[in-house]
């Protein structure tokens, strides 16, 4: 392992943990060699075993046997043991680690690792059947755990807006539990992500879209028709505004999910989950 200790949180050798945004990380050189930032064990083990390359990792001293001696084992399992011997550990103690601003609240120990090189949206839907749409969805807690569920309820894919929050920030792939590294998924560039385009697009490579959206026509979630295309799109819009009203109006079904005790809806969330389920029924 190549520790080297750091006492001083000035050292720039610390530049990406503590003075680099996730946006500048992301956009570092061309985006196919951007980096993100992944913090804990379990998150940064799995993203070794999907191919994700690490770079460099930050872990504070009283935790290097708990937390840094699996993921060394699990880069030289993945990387090789020559990338587990050369990438650079840095080593600090607590009281300098929590200095950091905005970590205060997580595991003592981060990696950058690489990115994978972008796809197209046309790339991403070969051969999915069923996939998730996250039009704007701009809270990380909220991508985070709409890609768990869309990873345990069986779809395909998630496909997200340009504007939508980046899955790979650090509060969206730990609130997914690390499902990020395990269900496929696409950041739609710019071009590609007018909502009427999107759903053009999506109609044009097979699918049907299902707009989650309260309207006079929306049907029930569980509605067979539906569930019998062959391939679906399953579009959810931002927490509190949902989706835009043109976009409602050019999917081809608008569902719903019944509601009891007066309650008029539920969060974006627990509304994919619902509608994940549902819509994966006999396939």
């Amino acid at each position: 392992m190549n520790l080297i200790e750091i006492t001083d949180i000035n050292d720039p050798r610390l530049d990406a943990f503590v003075r680099t945004t996730e946006r500048e990380l992301r956009t570092c050189n061309a985006p196919e060699e951007g980096l993100f930032m992944a913090e804990s064990a379990y998150v940064i083990c799995l993203a070794l075993s999907k191919g994700y390359e690490p770079v460099e990792m930050l872990v504070e001293k009283g935790r290097l046997e708990i937390e840094a001696a699996p993921v060394m084992e699990a880069i030289a399992k993945n990387c090789g043991q020559a990338t587990a011997d050369s990438i650079p550990v840095y080593v600090a103690e607590h009281e300098l680690v929590m200095n950091m601003r905005g970590y205060a609240l997580v595991r003592g120990l981060w990696m950058t690792m690489k990115r994978k090189p972008v796809v197209t949206v046309e790339e991403f839907c070969r051969g999915k059947k069923r996939i998730a749409v996250m039009v704007d969805v701009v809270n990380p807690a909220n991508v985070g755990a709409i890609i768990r569920s869309a990873a345990a309820l069986g779809m395909d894919g998630v496909l997200l807006t340009h504007a939508a929050v980046d899955p790979l920030t650090r509060r969206a792939s730990r609130v997914s539990m690390g499902t990020v590294f395990q269900i496929p998924w696409v950041q739609a560039s710019l071009e590609e992500s007018d909502g009427l385009d999107l759903v053009k697009r999506l109609n044009s490579y097979g699918f049907k879209t299902v707009a989650m959206a309260l309207t006079d026509d929306s049907t029930s979630v569980d509605n067979d028709e539906i569930r019998s295309n062959d391939k679906l799109a399953v579009l959810l819009g931002t927490e509190g505004t949902g989706l835009p009203k043109d976009v409602i109006s050019a999917c081809d079904y608008r569902v719903m999910i019944p509601m009891y005790h007066g309650v008029d809806s539920l969060n974006v969330v627990a509304a994919g989950a619902v509608c994940f389920w549902e819509l994966m029924k006999n396939t």
